[in-house]
């Protein structure tokens, strides 16, 4: 794990072909169904000589929503669910930054989903920093963050004959980030 330095303030893309956003909710009480967002754009303004500075500003296609069912995938973009037609994007954009201790950075901001905005606080660990084979520099973030889909108007759902309901109310985000950081006269 690479120690945060000047040299790697500045402006850092998401690479959407190494990075996976995407989420995990209990089935029927029993199993997990997991599922990402396959359209994803984020950009870290890193101010390492004050955190505070610093941003991170993230753009999810919510009709990219793939959970590998067709049926599923359907509705997810419904008005029962993420109702894509009125709103297209998940948008997370923060307010505030801070290194709880090295490597480990606490991020809060507000997210956005079907319209509802909220401020979530997301604890993401940095895993390193390296150059890659095309000699662009690259940092590694993971993070996880439970909510309730219901706090978001996602609120569909249905009666077991058991007990219990279809789609469990909390749901787990999962960020798997890869950034390549902005250098010389590169746009992007």
């Amino acid at each position: 794990m690479a120690d945060l330095d000047a040299s790697m303030s500045g402006q850092w893309h998401f690479d959407p072909e190494h990075t996976r956003v995407g989420f995990s909710a209990r089935h029927a009480m029993i199993t997990t169904v997991r599922g990402a967002f396959n359209d994803v754009k984020g950009v870290i303004d890193l101010n390492v000589d004050d955190l505070s500075a610093s941003s991170v500003r993230v753009h999810l296609g919510a009709g990219s929503v793939d959970t590998r069912n067709d049926k599923r995938d359907a509705h997810l973009r419904s008005a029962d669910f993420f109702d894509v037609d009125n709103h297209p994007e998940i948008t997370f954009v923060s307010s505030t930054i801070d290194e709880v201790e090295e490597g480990n950075f606490m991020v809060v901001g507000d997210l956005t989903i079907r319209g509802t905005t909220k401020q979530v606080a997301i604890p993401i660990e940095l895993l390193g920093i390296n150059r890659d084979p095309m000699g662009n520099l690259r940092a590694g973030f993971e993070a996880t963050r439970r909510l309730n889909r219901r706090d978001y108007g996602l609120e569909w759902n249905m009666p077991l004959d058991a007990g219990g309901v279809l789609v469990s109310e909390k749901v787990t985000l999962e960020f798997e980030i890869s950034a390549i950081k902005v250098e010389g006269d590169d746009p992007a």
